[in-house]
């Protein structure tokens, strides 16, 4: 697993050698922050998942503070923020608001965002702020919930699948053994 992660990742010497990042060096090349094992995979897909639900372009930013934190994975984290886009964030927030809604009971009725058509785009990022802000407490307590349920099922999967890999790879390497044993046997 580690190796198929790898080689879409960057390593350290690319980050390094970025003059965009080099006023960040000493925060960006902690050695955690690139480190990629179980822990850091596990925790790197929770904070990706967790601030992808962030609105707007902060959350790769929200993701990237995280990492720095809670010293986890950085590349992996950024990637796993990209599950939300523009054709999945409106499906996310109405989920998140309907269970907002229903935790507080709040009873109102869901709005649908306002349409593009027609509207400048900063017309309609104004239209669409105005939407969520309207959508309120429900949508705040929704978007939480949500967020720790997707970070911490994301945690849980990333341990459990790299777990069934060691295993399944131990489990290969002892048979690779035991047809080497019971072949020395019978050759000799």
């Amino acid at each position: 697993m580690r190796k198929f992660l790898r080689r879409f990742l960057p390593d350290h010497a690319s980050v390094h050698n970025n003059r965009w990042l080099r006023p960040l060096q000493s925060t960006l090349l902690h050695p955690s922050l690139w480190h990629l094992n179980r822990h850091s995979a596990a925790g790197a897909v929770a904070v990706g998942l967790y601030c992808g639900l962030i609105p707007g372009p902060f959350q790769m930013l929200g993701a990237a503070l995280g990492c720095v934190v809670f010293r986890v994975n950085l590349p992996l984290a950024l990637v796993s923020t990209l599950y939300t886009n523009p054709f999945t964030i409106v499906p996310l927030y109405f989920l998140a608001y309907t269970l907002g809604n229903a935790l507080v009971g709040g009873g109102s009725t869901f709005v649908p965002p306002p349409e593009f058509g027609g509207m400048s785009m900063g017309e309609w990022l104004t239209a669409l702020t105005a939407w969520i802000t309207g959508l309120g407490y429900p949508l705040l307590v929704g978007l939480l919930l949500l967020a720790n349920g997707l970070a911490l099922t994301g945690y849980f999967a990333v341990r459990a699948a790299w777990r069934w890999y060691l295993v399944r790879a131990w489990r290969a390497r002892q048979r690779k053994r035991a047809a080497a044993k019971d072949k020395g046997a019978t050759g000799a």
